[in-house]
């Protein structure tokens, strides 16, 4: 029972710290405030201020509740060490269950972003490479929707704008769920396809790019960004999407500019102008809160002697199918063979090895 025992002092130690990072304490005092404003009368006479209150409660209760049972789990199993070798096989299975379950939880340690909880606003747009670099972005789309489901995260198609031949020209989506944007933040960049392409009658190798831009999605965004409405040219159009399961073909949709940074929005989804209009306006904030974000990152970085490269062509990560198959991210290092597995979903170790290398660098 010696090497049980070590292992449960490590076990110990990394639960010690997920009472830190996980800020237990904090959390203990601010579930009474929120159940307090979550059982006012008047709490949905204002649904933003209603849903934000009871998505932090939610929140609040589970990292507590999650905590507490690895808590008692620990304390089990150190008593079973205690009452001999005859509890030696419910001990080891505890151990291991106790260690799968902070091994998932260290996740949270790398969520060092101030918007990492938020939900994500997604944008891939098709590059250099034509019919390919179109079909590309459709599967990127279709890579992050499998992930997302994986996870039990929700998505909600905001614009998507046919290729030419294949695939999509473009397309804005918000993935919902905890940490979405944390999960996310690592994607944004340029993406890099090689392969033979099915495009091309005489089967030669080419390679196709897709940017993917990610920022945070703002619920309350009056209380985040004021944004000057002289400043922005609004169209509609009609919605011309692929088919019903991503958008309503209506007159309704709408596209906003915002003319002093070029940044442009779209919504298509939503059953009227009003409402295309105003999720339009709340992701536009959000994108406008992401850039004031990257000029003081390059302020900062000017000041520092720093270079930074945002040039379209610098990829962060490269998916080959031949001559070999491996995806490759070119700033963790990290990569599989898998290719095939990354494409259906399976992104997410290259996001936990990008918060990692984050944090380290």
């Amino acid at each position: 029972m010696q090497e049980i025992s070590s292992q449960l002092e490590v076990l110990a130690k990394r639960l010690s710290d997920a009472h830190e990072y996980l800020r237990i304490e904090e959390l203990r005092v601010r579930r009474p405030e929120l159940e307090s404003l979550a059982a006012e009368p008047g709490l949905w006479d204002d649904p933003d201020k209603a849903r934000a209150t009871t998505g932090e409660l939610t929140s609040v209760t589970d990292d507590i509740e999650l905590y507490e049972r690895l808590e008692v789990t620990l304390t089990d199993a150190q008593a079973g060490v205690d009452l001999g070798p005859e509890f030696e096989d419910e001990v080891r299975a505890s151990v291991e269950s106790l260690s799968e379950s902070l091994e998932a939880l260290e996740l949270r340690s790398l969520f060092t972003g101030d918007h990492d909880e938020s939900d994500a606003v997604c944008h891939v747009q098709s590059g250099a490479g034509g019919t390919d670099a179109q079909d590309w972005a459709e599967m990127l789309v279709r890579m992050y929707t499998r992930w997302a489901e994986r996870r039990g995260f929700t998505i909600e198609v905001t614009s998507w704008q046919e290729g030419t031949e294949a695939g999509i020209s473009s397309a804005e989506f918000i993935i919902r769920g905890r940490h979405a944007f944390g999960l996310m933040r690592g994607e944004g960049g340029v993406h890099r396809l090689v392969r033979i392409s099915p495009f091309n009658k005489e089967a030669k190798r080419q390679t196709a790019f897709a940017s993917v831009q990610v920022v945070p999605l703002f619920d309350a965004v009056n209380d985040e960004i004021d944004i000057d409405e002289t400043e922005l040219r609004i169209d509609t159009f009609r919605s011309s999407g692929a088919g019903g399961q991503h958008v309503n073909v209506t007159d309704s949709a709408v596209r906003i500019t915002h003319l002093p940074t070029g940044l442009v929005t779209s919504c298509q989804n939503e059953r009227s102008q009003h409402q295309n209009k105003d999720r339009a306006m709340q992701m536009l904030a959000s994108k406008l809160l992401d850039l004031e974000r990257q000029k003081r990152e390059d302020e900062l970085a000017a000041i520092a002697g720093e270079s930074k490269k945002v040039d379209f062509g610098s990829q962060i990560r490269s998916y080959v199918l031949q001559p070999y198959q491996m995806v490759k991210d070119l700033r963790t290092e990290h990569e599989t063979g898998n290719v095939e597995g990354v494409l259906g979903g399976a992104v997410e170790p290259f996001m936990e090895s990008y918060l990692q290398w984050a944090r380290g660098s």
